[in-house]
Formats: structure tokens, sequence, C-alpha cells
């Protein structure tokens, strides 16, 4: 089954969580961002392996452009797992390149505990006045809460901006 919420003001992911939280009634749950699209491999299937093998939260990672990494939610990697996870030490929300731990992002696929309520109905707005997912997310992995970074094997598209809208289209015609 599948509800929706709505956001009344882009106030961020982390806002727009708290809008789902009566909906939540399991320990854990998939949240998916529709902008970042994974094809050709299940990336919600591999992650939900993950998370019913370790019992812990996963999130989607991809290496990006160390360049680009102001886009996106940055991981430190801990201990490798095996060959496409990693245990994650910390995550930084659009971090500068200077401050950026690695050039491992989260992309918009995430297996989170139903605790991080608690976290993001406390939080305070982050950068561009936003609640984000991630400085809760912080907060959890602080508290040794563990989450893995999984490095998916389908094929990312970006439709989080115009270019990467243009190009994931044309992606899709090829199908």
């Amino acid at each position: 089954m599948i509800k929706f919420v709505y956001q009344n003001k882009p106030l961020g992911t982390g806002d727009a969580v708290l809008k789902s939280k009566k909906f939540i009634k399991d320990n854990f749950f998939l949240m998916l961002l529709p902008d970042d699209l994974i094809i050709k491999k299940n990336c919600s299937k591999s992650m939900i392996q993950i998370h019913n093998r370790y019992k812990s939260s996963v999130m989607a990672s991809l290496n990006v452009n160390k360049k680009t990494v102001s886009r996106w939610g940055i991981y430190e990697l801990g201990k490798k797992i095996d060959k496409n996870n990693y245990l994650i030490n910390d995550v930084i929300e659009k971090p500068s390149i200077k401050k950026a731990p690695s050039n491992k992002a989260v992309i918009g696929r995430y297996i989170l505990p139903k605790k991080i309520f608690s976290k993001l109905l406390k939080q305070k707005p982050g950068k561009g006045g936003e609640i984000h997912i991630t400085d809760a997310i912080q907060l959890l992995i602080k508290e040794k809460n563990k989450f893995i970074a999984h490095n998916f094997s389908g094929k990312y598209l970006d439709c989080g901006s115009m270019q990467g809208y243009i190009n994931s289209t044309l992606e899709f015609s090829k199908l």
C-alpha cells in the first residue's frame, strides 16, 4: 500500500519524513527520493536484503565527482563489511570540497529506523533553513546506531537538475 503526504512548504527531507510519521508502524521504513532514479537493477531490493542480514539502517551510496560534493550528503566510511557495503562513521549534508570526508554520496534510497522521528521533532533547521534527514542520521550515528552505505549495481539517473532530467529522459527513451 502506498500513502502520500503533502509538504506545504519545501522545508527539507527531514520535514517531509516527519509528515509521514503517523503512517510508520514498523521499526524501519524505506524512503525513496523521486528525483534519484536507479534503473536496470532493483536497488531497494538489494538494500532490503542487506537490512535483513545486518538488522540495521542502509543508505544507497555512489562515488561522485569531488567537485560536486556540495550537492549531496557525503559519508565518512568506516569498516568494510563486504565488497559492496561499509559501515558509516559520519554523514555531512552538502559539505564544501574542503570539508567533505570522501566523495561517497547518499543517493535517494534509505532504510531508516522509526526512532529517527524523535531526532527530527527536536531538530533545528540546518543549511538553507531546511530540516535535513542527514542531520538526524548523523545524531543517530553518534549514538552508535549502525548505518550501512550500500554501493548498488543499478544505473543512477539524477533528475535533480534540468540537465539531469533531460539526460534521464533520453536514457529512458532507450529502454
